[in-house]
């Protein structure tokens, strides 16, 4: 049975910040993606993850953005992909390169893939360290599932991956659709994340809907957002259903409070600017 998301199960989900917690302890956050054309992307999922509350995120994007993306904030770690794309090698070089100790990461926005093996590799890296891994995007390939299943691993498709993905596209009747979005999390043993006007995410067991039904939130890189809020959530709670269900509700609401603001012209940093306003009543510290 599907559960409509509300306040008081989100904050459930939050676990309360200790007073006593020095830097690294709120969540070590690894990002990965970009490319020559979607620069933007990797800094909007690592931003949000930092908005949302992880103390270190590192930003892995390919040497040709890595200047830029340095540019663009100075809270950003930023550590050079070798090639433009995903690749054997670079892959190598990345999981020597990264801290050992992440608590999640999140690949695929507008990044590159020249080697769907080599990102096998980095996500088996990543699972091998007992990291909390979303994929999103490019990284959404039918290849991946065999790695991730039954790994606790989340996926955030929209309608379109979803169907890349698995095959099958999701019809707009959500009552079907949410039961195909249950039968492909349960028999992948993974926690699917379908984006659309009504979010919906299953691990098989527990389904959650967000009606957000915000006309706004088609602009680009409202996706990059909500996968660094999905990746910050799973540094905190390492529980994929729940973390990700946290994140579209907070992602929902920053999105509500943007086109509040700004009716149906805003941009994917104006959510950015709201998620501290969205995350506000489930701040707790112990």
């Amino acid at each position: 049975m599907a559960k409509i998301l509300q306040a008081t199960v989100v904050k459930n989900f939050i676990p309360p910040r200790k007073s006593s917690s020095r830097k690294g302890e709120n969540g070590k956050v690894l990002v990965v993606g970009g490319s020559y054309l979607y620069h933007g992307a990797p800094i909007l999922s690592s931003l949000a993850a930092l908005r949302t509350g992880a103390d270190l995120v590192y930003t892995c994007v390919p040497k040709i953005n890595v200047t830029p993306t340095r540019a663009y904030s100075p809270n950003l770690i930023v550590i050079p992909l070798v090639d433009a794309k995903i690749t054997r090698g670079a892959v190598r070089k990345l999981v020597g390169i990264i801290p050992k100790e992440l608590d999640s990461a999140t690949i695929g926005m507008g990044l590159g893939i020249q080697d769907k093996e080599a990102l096998k590799i980095l996500v088996k890296d990543l699972l091998d360290r007992a990291v909390m891994l979303s994929l999103d995007a490019s990284a959404l390939v039918p290849e991946i599932l065999s790695e991730i299943k039954d790994k606790k691993v989340t996926v955030t498709p929209h309608a379109g991956e979803f169907k890349r993905l698995f095959g099958e596209l999701p019809p707009d009747n959500i009552k079907q659709r949410t039961m195909m979005v249950q039968k492909h999390a349960k028999n992948n043993g993974v926690t699917v994340l379908l984006k659309g006007p009504t979010d919906i995410v299953s691990d098989g067991s527990q389904t959650f809907l967000n009606p957000k039904n915000l006309a706004s939130m088609t602009v680009g890189g409202t996706g990059d957002v909500l996968s660094g809020v999905v990746s910050a959530m799973l540094s905190k709670n390492r529980k994929p259903v729940e973390a990700a269900s946290c994140a579209v509700f907070i992602n929902g609401n920053a999105g509500a409070l943007a086109q509040k603001k700004n009716g149906l012209h805003i941009m994917a940093t104006d959510i950015l600017d709201f998620i501290p306003v969205a995350m506000k009543p489930f701040d707790r510290i112990k």
